[in-house]
C-alpha cells in the first residue's frame, strides 16, 4: 500500500510502512540486493536514488523509456554510482516505476534535493548523464532536450551552462536533424 506521506527515497529503499506478508513473495535475490542497498550509507544511497531518477526523468519525458534508455541509464548508475551491477538494474527499475507513478509530483523535489546533497561537478555530472541517456536511442527529442533544460535549470546551471552541455550532442537533436533534410 502507497504512503502518500513517504518520500521517494524511503520508498526506494523499503522504508514504507508494510506487512510483513508482502515480502514473503520476494525472490532471495530481490531480498539480497534490496538488503545491500539498505546498507549503503544514508548519503550514499540517496545521491544513488535521486541520480537514478533524474536519469528516468529524461528517459520518461517522451513517454517511452527504450531499451537503449534503460541500459544506458544501468551503466551510468552502476558506474556513478559504484555498484554492482544486478543493484544498478533494481535501482533503475524502481526509478523508472517511481518516475511513471509519481513523476509530477516528485520530479522537482528529487532534483531539488540531489543539487542540495551533490557539489557542482556531480551535479555537472548528471547533466552530462541526463543528455547521454537523452541520446541513447540515437537521437534527443525535443521533449528529452526540454526536460533535460529544465533539469538543468533546477540543478542550478545557467542557460549558457545548457547549451555549452547540449552542444557535446549536436549530431543527436532531432531539431539540427530536420534542418538537415
Amino acid at each position: 500500500m502507497h504512503n502518500p506521506g513517504m518520500s521517494f527515497f524511503d520508498r526506494l529503499f523499503g522504508r514504507e510502512d508494510r506487512p510483513e506478508a508482502d515480502s514473503a513473495g520476494d525472490t532471495e535475490t530481490v531480498r539480497k540486493i534490496v538488503g545491500r542497498l539498505e546498507a549503503l550509507p544514508v548519503e550514499r544511497a540517496r545521491f544513488v536514488a535521486a541520480f537514478a531518477y533524474v536519469l528516468s526523468r529524461v528517459a520518461h519525458a517522451d513517454l517511452d523509456i527504450s531499451a537503449e534508455e534503460t541500459e544506458r541509464m544501468e551503466e551510468l548508475v552502476r558506474r556513478h554510482g559504484e555498484l554492482p551491477e544486478e543493484q544498478a538494474v533494481l535501482v533503475v527499475e524502481i526509478a523508472k516505476a517511481q518516475n511513471r507513478l509519481f513523476g509530477e509530483t516528485e520530479d522537482f523535489l528529487v532534483t531539488r534535493e540531489f543539487a542540495g546533497i551533490t557539489a557542482e561537478e556531480e551535479r555537472r555530472e548528471l547533466l552530462h548523464a541526463a543528455l547521454s541517456v537523452a541520446a541513447a536511442d540515437g537521437v534527443i527529442s525535443s521533449q528529452e532536450e526540454s526536460r533535460v533544460k529544465q533539469i538543468a535549470s533546477e540543478l542550478g546551471f545557467s542557460h549558457a551552462d545548457y547549451v555549452e552541455a547540449l552542444a557535446e550532442w549536436r549530431d543527436h537533436r532531432s531539431v539540427l536533424k530536420k534542418r538537415q533534410r
